[in-house]
């Protein structure tokens, strides 16, 4: 990560390994752990992909997520580590707000990865059928410079990039510069923009059939109808008997409590037990 990076609370840095060290101590037994032996040959492989998250502390860095890739590096006598610095050190809620790797920060990785190694030798590792979608070859060629600008200083994400290519690149500027005004750069949004299009500054990039047309599509929507209309049938059917097994029990109930011994009995051994029994009565008069 020679490329310092700012997102948010998070920059990316490049750090020597003697300045990290875990939060905590992890009891795991690291050379029968698989999903330890799976990072270790992941590295041992390609080299590093995700960076360690880490807080600085004491003139070092805490590691807040990432301790069996640090384990896994310092094994390997790896020396720096790409990481992602957090400015707050919350770390009981920090997988749930750092942003992690974006999609051109790994495309730029997995390039560099591609140097030394075959395509098929990474997506093994990584446990992909393929990496070319994820290395973005040809959203240059479909986006506007501006727009694929964004996308390389990580303002929008892969997602977003993918949703722009659906339509000719004036609008894209277009789109970009709204995206811009309101400071929502979603992949939601970005899809609300590309559906307020006209067809005809739309691409033919991703056509697809009407679903009145494509009968492959007919017949899996048929298949959930008829799937959804026996779940129905089935529950309205329990629903009655359960309604009539009620009113069945409710006839007993009332008839059992018009026993004045019965009803005794209950209020000196089971009060909790009348008072359920007079609520569900009074319920269903």
């Amino acid at each position: 990560m020679s490329d310092e990076v700012e997102t948010l609370n998070v920059r990316g840095q490049d750090i020597a390994i003697e300045l990290l060290r875990p939060i905590r101590s992890r009891i795991v037994k690291l050379h029968t752990s698989r999903g330890y032996r799976k990072i270790l040959a992941s590295i041992k492989a390609i080299g590093l992909i995700q960076p360690l998250s880490v807080f600085p502390e004491d003139g070092g860095f805490v590691i807040l997520d990432g301790a069996l890739r640090y384990a896994a590096c310092k094994e390997l006598g790896v020396k720096i580590l790409p990481c992602l610095i957090q400015e707050d050190n919350e770390a009981y809620t920090f997988n749930r707000q750092v942003n992690q790797l974006s999609g051109s920060q790994e495309a730029k990785m997995l390039r560099k990865a591609l140097e030394t190694l075959g395509a098929k030798t990474i997506a093994a590792t990584l446990g992909m059928t393929t990496i070319k979608y994820r290395l973005a070859p040809s959203l240059a060629k479909l986006l506007h410079p501006d727009v694929h600008s964004a996308f390389n200083k990580d303002v929008i994400g892969r997602v977003c990039a993918l949703e722009f290519t659906n339509v000719c690149p004036d609008r894209q500027l277009e789109m970009l510069a709204d995206m811009k005004r309101v400071g929502d750069y979603s992949p939601a949004f970005c899809r609300t923009l590309v559906i307020q299009t006209s067809a005809s500054r739309r691409t033919k990039r991703q056509a697809r059939k009407a679903w009145a047309v494509d009968d492959a599509r007919k017949q899996q929507m048929l298949a959930r109808l008829q799937h959804a209309e026996k779940q129905h049938a089935f529950y309205s059917q329990l629903y009655r008997q359960y309604s009539t097994d009620l009113l069945k029990m409710v006839f007993y109930v009332r008839k059992m409590l018009a026993n004045a011994k019965v009803e005794a009995f209950l209020l000196a051994n089971h009060a909790e037990i009348l008072t359920r029994f007079r609520q569900v009565v009074g319920e269903m008069a």
